[in-house]
Parts: C-alpha cells; structure tokens; sequence
C-alpha cells in the first residue's frame, strides 16, 4: 500500500494514511475553497459587481469578513449560521455549494485520476456551480459567466475528447442550442436565454449522446420539483421555477453515471 507507515516490534504496522485518501481529502478541500468563490462569482457577477472589491461582507451589515469567517464550511457552522456582528442569518446556499462542490471535485478525481479530462471534469463542474448560485438567487444565468466556459470548451475539447469525437461536441453544442431556441421560441419566452446558452455549453463538454440524456433527466427532475411545489406549497401552473439547477444536476448525472445509464435503459427492452 502506497503510505507512511511504521512497523513496531512484534511486527505491527500502523499505516498513518494511504496516498489516494490523501489525493480524494486534497481535492475535497480544493472544492470547499472554489465553492467558496464560486459563491462570490455566482452573486455578485449577476448585479454587475466586482468578484474582487469590496472585499467579502456581510450583506445585511456590510461587515468585513475576518479571515476566521472565511473558512469554508466551518465558519458558518462555528457562527450558528449568523452573522457574527448583526447576527443575521446567512443564507445556507453558502455552506452547502461549499460542501457540493468539494463532493463533486472529489468524485471527479476518484472518476478520471490524475488527467487532462480531470481538469475539463473541473471546469464543467466549476461552471454548473456558479449558474446554480446565480440562478437559484436571482433566476438568471449570465453570459459573463457562460461564455467565458463556452470559449474554454470549445478550444479544450479539440485536443481531449477520450469518449466521443470533436464533431460529436459540436453536434452537442449546435443541437442544445438550436433545440432549445426554437423551444423558446414556439414557447414565446418559456425558455430562457440562459438555459438555452447553457444547453449549448452542456452539448458541447458531453457531446451529443450525453447531452440527449441530459435533457430527459434534467426535464424530470424540473417537472417533478414543479409537481411537488404545486402539492405542498400551492404554487401555480404559471410559478417560475429556476431550470438551472436541474440542467446541473443532469449534466452531473451524464457525466458521471451517464453511459451506466443509458446501458440500463436499453437493457429495459
């Protein structure tokens, strides 16, 4: 086993830590420090603000944030989730990207190792955190931030494409574009501009395949939210519900799981 370890007398050995628990515990840690600013990135990009100045505060008081207020995760726990000046609530959206966001760099790791699918894995899942940010806190999805990812992809996926062919990405990219367009368009606004530039992102790093997928799942996961908001909380068939999320988590579901997935299906018949 790859460690440290020392052996005593009578041939104990105590290993003090295996080498690829250390790999998954530093990319958890990397994942709560981006969540973190991927919190920043998702609030303030949407209202037109600077990532950088002012420096984190609390947006009730305007507090600065002491470098312990900063840790990820811990310190909202350590605070009782409250603003340690005002004490005002901190909206919990903050601790739990941090911690989703430490999952899913984990799982990225554990899925594809050490590799360069491992840093377009990063940046995807980068991307899905921020839009979730933005969209669950202000219903919008910014081009600011979606292009820049766009332009990333299209560039990047030319020289690593392990599973599908780079014309396989830009038949995804064209086909989530266009299809949810035209949606939009029959629709007279249903969809927003938002999702559909996302679509087309999400085409583009899975490919055409996956991003298929991606629309089933992330249509199901909307519509039974929306199910269940109408039943618990008497919504309305007109209530606006942000798809964001759901195009992140069935973009996450593909990614990971996703060939699993379609093998399964068909395995149905």
């Amino acid at each position: 086993m790859d460690g440290l370890s020392f052996t005593y007398e009578g041939g104990i050995v105590i290993e003090l830590y295996d080498v690829a628990d250390m790999r998954l515990l530093l990319f958890f840690l990397l994942g709560l420090i981006f969540g973190s600013f991927f919190n920043v990135v998702g609030l303030r990009v949407p209202q037109k603000e600077s990532i950088i100045y002012p420096p984190s505060h609390c947006p009730k008081c305007a507090a600065q944030l002491k470098p312990r207020d900063l840790i990820p995760l811990l310190s909202y726990f350590i605070n009782r989730g409250k603003c340690r000046v005002c004490a005002a609530s901190i909206s919990p959206i903050y601790p739990v990207m941090e911690a989703v966001t430490g999952i899913l760099f984990t799982g990225v790791y554990f899925l594809y190792g050490f590799s360069w699918e491992t840093l377009m894995a990063l940046l995807f899942v980068s991307l899905l955190v921020i839009v979730t940010v933005s969209d669950l806190a202000y219903r919008l999805i910014p081009d600011k931030v979606v292009f820049p990812f766009w332009g990333l992809f299209l560039v990047l996926r030319f020289f690593i494409h392990p599973n599908e062919t780079y014309v396989a990405h830009l038949i995804g990219m064209a086909l989530g574009f266009i299809l949810f367009y035209l949606i939009a368009v029959v629709s007279r606004g249903g969809m927003g501009g938002g999702d559909i530039k996302l679509f087309a992102v999400v085409g583009l790093y899975l490919g055409y395949p996956l991003l298929l997928l991606t629309i089933l799942l992330s249509t199901l996961l909307g519509t039974f939210y929306g199910i269940l908001v109408m039943i618990f909380k008497g919504a309305g068939r007109k209530t606006e519900v942000p798809f964001g999320p759901f195009i992140a988590l069935g973009s996450i579901l593909a990614m990971f799981r996703g060939y699993a997935i379609i093998e399964w299906y068909w395995h149905l018949f």
